[in-house]
């Protein structure tokens, strides 16, 4: 299915990557879902600039997933075809404020893994039905490259993504014969989203110049990179994750 046939949820699109995200889907004539929990004011500007729907919904509740799904389908008159899972549950990447393997708690590492897995799994199990009834399914997840290279040891964050990651294979193998791929696209750190805000400017430094593209790679970059995976062009790519960071890991 061309990227211009598809309907896309983007969670966490209200602002940072997943706005970029959403843009990168419209260009390229989507129909895009533009879900947030708190953001309404940037979700509601950006679904009128690209002309897709804002939806308020909390992933990690089954509730309010349903209802999104449903006002989706009531509005564009067809399921969800491809689900981008880039909701991230609160948190800041600042390296001189985290908790450290002294102090972090088991509710810092829960906040993180209701976030990343909880939400993927709930957006991604509501989407099944409409999915299979056409035969295709596009889900991409928003990994972190920390997995590989944990140049700064956010615990719970990277620890929620790896599982992520191992969700992503099994969703994978699990799905493929209904015509539903499921892979991750990696990010480092992006210059610059609400997340990365809080990043020193130092940090910024030593990633450009660990990187062969010697910069630190934008969130409208990573965007486009993960169209890949909507694509046909990855049709027969399933299970995987594109890390996409300047050239710092290789996976």
């Amino acid at each position: 299915m061309k990227l211009s046939e598809q309907t896309v949820l983007v969670t966490g699109a209200g602002r940072g990557l997943g706005s970029a995200i959403a843009r990168a889907f419209a260009a390229q004539g989507a129909d895009v879902v533009v879900n947030y929990r708190r953001s309404v004011q940037s979700a509601e500007r950006l679904a009128a600039e690209i002309g897709g729907l804002a939806v308020a919904a909390d992933v990690t509740q089954a509730d309010q997933v349903e209802t999104m799904f449903t006002a989706a389908q009531q509005h564009f008159g067809k399921p969800v075809t491809t689900v981008v899972n880039n909701a991230l549950a609160d948190f800041s990447f600042n390296g001189d404020a985290r908790s450290t393997a002294d102090t972090i708690t088991w509710e810092e590492f829960d906040a993180q893994f209701q976030g990343a897995v909880r939400g993927a799994l709930t957006t991604t199990q509501r989407a099944l039905g409409g999915m299979r009834s056409i035969g295709f399914g596009r889900i991409v997840n928003v990994g972190t490259n920390l997995f590989q290279n944990p140049v700064v040891p956010y615990h719970d964050y990277t620890a929620s993504k790896a599982a992520l990651l191992s969700l992503t294979r099994t969703l994978a193998a699990d799905l493929g014969a209904d015509g539903i791929t499921v892979n991750m696209v990696s990010g480092g750190l992006l210059r610059t989203t609400d997340a990365s805000s809080a990043t020193p400017e130092a940090v910024f430094d030593l990633i450009a110049a660990s990187t062969p593209l010697q910069r630190v790679v934008t969130p409208e970059e990573f965007a486009d990179a993960l169209l890949f995976f909507a694509s046909p062009w990855s049709r027969s790519v399933t299970g995987q994750n594109l890390v996409v960071d300047g050239g710092l890991v290789k996976d």
